[in-house]
């Protein structure tokens, strides 16, 4: 399969109070309006090439409008169409804001993409240029503000039938799954279209409503800007959810909180690159630490809410048996690590 994907360019999501969420992006967050329009707010991190990289959508409740993806090239974006369609998914065709034409389609588990080539480049005022000419802008002011978008991680009934169907369509490369220690059931799984370990997270979802997200994710430079972030978050009063630590799977150092909405945010760094064409995903399980790697603390129950809420109980609870829970959330006390 030709490449047609090239990175993650945004994440379109709702809230039921935009002032207030834009108000912690920009203050808590590090982010920069660059414009409004139609109800919809644009943000963009300092290190984001493109005009921005999130949009902040009107909604009765937190969850996501969509994810956005560039194409490798006009004609990609063409290719994908026909395979989205070719697949039994009807899309449509739109100008998006900063996009021009675009594609967006419903998957098979309910989630919204949006594929484009065209992009709408950031140019940075003077008094805010940086010295260096491959950056768009001058860092942040902001202690930890992140660089860029990084990734995004989606809730859904079948895993390893996700990735199947995003690999076989969309080409994303399957990294690596988690699969329970004690039960063949694929709790989680990453994709990527470049070379990160991962732009596309998969987790387990057991509620009844489709097209739901965990959270997406900001990328910093070092593990120290890390940690300085999650020094200015509680100096505000901002609750650190899960972390810092370091996921098994990618590598990756971490930490998560909320925005007022109550979605959920992850900061992260580190990680490994991975060039090789015709890779074969690993399987890893919680016990090894494939969610934290120095396996020396359970997971938060919080972390297992997706968004929209499910309805009536959490999705841990709903759908998804007690045994299956208690693996995800301390998987290593039977197995004399706990």
């Amino acid at each position: 399969m030709i490449t047609l994907l090239s990175h993650l360019s945004y994440v379109a999501v709702t809230t039921p109070d935009v002032e207030a969420s834009v108000e912690f992006y920009k203050k808590n967050v590090g982010l920069t309006e660059v414009a409004r329009q139609d109800g919809n707010v644009y943000l963009r991190c300092w290190g984001d090439y493109y005009a921005y990289s999130v949009v902040i959508v009107p909604g009765d409740e937190p969850a996501l409008e969509t994810m956005a993806w560039r194409t490798s090239s006009p004609e990609a974006l063409e290719e994908v169409a026909k395979r989205v369609e070719a697949a039994g998914v009807e899309g449509e065709w739109f100008d998006g804001y900063g996009i021009g034409r675009a594609y967006r389609f419903i998957g098979p588990w309910g989630h919204s993409m949006t594929v484009h080539w065209d992009v709408e480049r950031h140019r940075a005022e003077p008094h805010v240029a940086s010295i260096y000419p491959d950056r768009p802008e001058q860092r942040s002011l902001v202690a930890g503000a992140p660089r860029q978008l990084d990734h995004v991680t989606i809730a859904t009934s079948d895993v390893d039938g996700f990735a199947a169907w995003y690999n076989t369509v969309l080409g994303f490369r399957i990294m690596a799954k988690t699969v329970l220690d004690d039960a063949p059931i694929s709790v989680f799984s990453v994709l990527t279209t470049n070379e990160k370990s991962h732009d596309l997270g998969v987790v387990l979802d057991g509620s009844s409503r489709a097209g739901r997200i965990n959270h997406y994710a900001f990328w910093v430079d070092t593990r120290e800007e890390l940690l300085i972030a999650a020094d200015v978050l509680l100096e505000r009063g901002i609750p650190i959810e899960y972390g810092p630590s370091i996921h098994g799977i990618g590598e990756q150092n971490f930490l998560y909180y909320r925005e007022p909405s109550s979605l959920r945010i992850e900061l992260n760094t580190g990680g490994y690159r991975n060039y090789v064409p015709d890779w074969e995903p690993n399987t890893w399980r919680p016990s090894q630490g494939s969610n934290n790697f120095y396996r020396n603390g359970a997971m938060p129950m919080s972390m297992t809410e997706s968004f929209p809420p499910a309805d009536g109980p959490s999705a841990t609870e709903e759908g998804v048996p007690d045994e299956i829970r208690d693996a995800l959330l301390n998987p290593y006390a039977r197995h004399g690590q706990g």
